[in-house]
């Protein structure tokens, strides 16, 4: 099985993001599927976690995820606000939406590091809302450069789903590009 936590902010696409691995997931064939959020005071811009858990076999767990395999961080703010390793199994994986370099931080000597500039991603292929970076559809192309899990067809395919058209088009090739931009630190 492999669990995946989200860190973001409101408005960012957390919920969006984990409820999209999902639906690609079960384009690659998997069976066992849950996305859920939790968040407290519903407002933008405060700190929201989501969960996605993936397995070819029913999933029965009905708790947040607390050990991951893969985390993926939207906003880059919150690495000084949570220890976004925290609980991350060994062999784990971190994605981080950043213009720094994997090895740049100090968690790279422990873990897998994946890092892209999904906010100057997002702008490039006009992804925004009231001029901020919504970065939940490219982030989500790093997923299948880390794990075998999903693969890149299946996530665009969910994006094409859930946005038709231009805005698919759009967002499907801004997980394309993350994709192919993505630096990991193996």
């Amino acid at each position: 099985m492999l669990e995946v936590l989200f860190h973001g902010r409101g408005g960012q696409g957390a919920v969006t993001s984990a409820n999209l691995l999902v639906a690609a997931a079960l384009r690659d064939g998997h069976k066992g599927l849950q996305a859920f959020p939790l968040f407290g005071a519903e407002r933008r811009g405060a700190p929201v976690k989501a969960f996605a858990r993936i397995s070819d076999a029913e999933v029965n767990l009905r708790s947040q995820v607390y050990n991951p395999d893969l985390v993926v961080v939207l906003d880059p703010g919150l690495l000084q606000l949570v220890d976004v390793s925290e609980g991350l199994k060994e062999g784990g994986v971190l994605i981080l939406n950043t213009t720094r370099k994997p090895t740049d931080f100090e968690f790279s000597s422990r873990f897998t590091v994946a890092t892209v500039d999904a906010a100057g991603i997002a702008i490039h292929h006009n992804l925004q809302t009231g001029g901020i970076p919504i970065i939940n559809t490219p982030i989500l192309g790093v997923i299948p450069r880390v794990t075998d899990y999903i693969t890149l067809n299946s996530i665009e395919d969910a994006i094409r789903t859930q946005w038709k058209g231009e805005a698919g088009e759009r967002n499907a090739g801004a997980a394309r590009q993350a994709y192919e931009e993505t630096e990991v630190n193996r």
